[in-house]
């Protein structure tokens, strides 16, 4: 069974860093895809970055390209989501999963069907 586990949320100023994990058991982190999801208040669930199991690849959505940094570290079977310079806009409910197992290319976009399994989210709140 796969279990997914973030931490890391928390209130911070704008201008200010958080580290995100997602701790994974039942699977190992480089076997799927994997990506980081938010989803404000109000708004749709959206893709923030993912990496691709088949080339290791890294992709980031246009609002957080520079700011934000996913990695892996599989001796540790956790993902991360290194956010800096942190907007006000960037507060949400964070997510981490993971998509079927296999060499695959990641989705951030048209991705209803293709992650398997999700963390229970944790918040990010960017305030003065």
């Amino acid at each position: 069974q796969v279990q997914l586990v973030e931490s890391g949320g928390g209130l911070v100023q704008p201008g200010g860093s958080l580290r995100l994990s997602c701790a994974a058991s039942g699977l190992t982190v480089d076997s799927a895809p994997i990506g980081w999801f938010r989803q404000a208040p109000g708004r749709e669930r959206e893709g923030v970055s993912c990496i691709s199991s088949s080339d290791g690849q890294t992709y980031y959505t246009d609002s957080v390209k520079g700011r934000f940094t996913i990695s892996r570290d599989n001796a540790k079977n956790t993902m991360y989501l290194q956010m800096d310079s942190l907007k006000p806009e960037d507060t949400a409910v964070y997510y981490c999963a993971t998509g079927p197992r296999g060499n695959y290319h990641c989705l951030l976009n048209n991705w209803s069907r293709f992650y398997e399994h999700w963390g229970q989210g944790t918040q990010v709140t960017v305030s003065s």
